[in-house]
């Protein structure tokens, strides 16, 4: 587990490298056999540097799209996405997305996975030793030369975090990044996701169906409306960190996003 400053401890990330997102009026639509399917609405909605925001909302209403969107994968219908004043028109570096799987190539090692993003963009030879570190800080020193099918899955999300973390990102994107885990892997991930986020001050985006984990995690939670999905709430989080997961405000604060969802009857 990464050693965390003293500013982390205190509830602040350790550095501002992290980009500011503003989303202005966005809008998109898939097209399906010539009919437009609406999959998003009049979004609008700024990041601060360095802040982490967890997306809920109900299943299919848009929160992996609005992701991609942000990563740069898609282009929106309608409106604007830009990091630190530039329009985000294509994929980058500095933006990285851990998907719910972690499509690590099964004849590669883990450290040939995780060197794969500079082994792309031919950096590789000067960065070697950003691959050792980013290996370190998920805690996988030991595993460097085993491969995919020699790994658990909360070690296969660990090297596809260190992927990410090799490209020294200002904006790490987690599309339910742990959602296949089983339930103490998963707690345990959450913590590490924090230490990480503290040590490094990336802005951080997360898409989970769990409230729970957006609680404990994030400092806002912006909670979608069904298809084409609008912002239904935002749920400001000043908890400071650590968190302890039975605190009664976290109690309250999951009651409050249930509530936005329809799902808080049996609270």
């Amino acid at each position: 587990m990464v050693a965390l400053p003293q500013a982390a401890q205190n509830g602040v990330p350790a550095s501002d490298a992290g980009a500011h997102i503003a989303i202005k009026g966005l809008s998109h639509a898939f097209d399906l056999d010539g009919q437009s399917l609406p999959v998003l609405a009049d979004i609008d909605l700024e990041v601060r540097p360095g802040e982490f925001v967890a997306f809920l909302g109900p299943s299919g209403c848009g929160k992996s799209t609005l992701l991609r969107l942000v990563a740069g994968l898609d282009h929106p219908t309608k409106g604007a996405i830009l990091v630190d004043g530039e329009p985000v028109l294509e994929p980058d570096p500095s933006r990285v997305v851990v998907f719910q799987d972690p499509t690590l190539y099964p004849w590669r090692t883990v450290w040939r996975n995780v060197s794969l993003g500079l082994e792309a963009r031919n950096i590789l030879k000067e960065r070697r030793a950003s691959v050792d570190d980013a290996i370190r800080l998920v805690g996988l020193t030991g595993f460097e030369n085993a491969y995919p099918r020699q790994l658990s899955g909360g070690m296969a999300q660990r090297a596809s975090l260190a992927r990410a973390l090799v490209n020294d990102p200002r904006i790490l994107i987690l599309d339910e990044p742990l959602g296949k885990l089983d339930s103490l892997t998963r707690i345990a991930m959450q913590t590490e996701i924090l230490d990480l986020w503290h040590a490094r001050g990336f802005t951080t985006l997360l898409v989970t169906h769990d409230v729970e984990e957006a609680a404990f995690l994030a400092q806002r939670i912006i909670v979608l409306s069904d298809r084409p999905a609008g912002i239904r709430k935002e749920i400001v989080n000043d908890l400071p960190y650590p968190r302890r997961r039975g605190a009664p405000e976290l109690a309250e604060l999951r009651r409050e996003a249930l509530a936005q969802l329809g799902l808080d009857a049996s609270w």
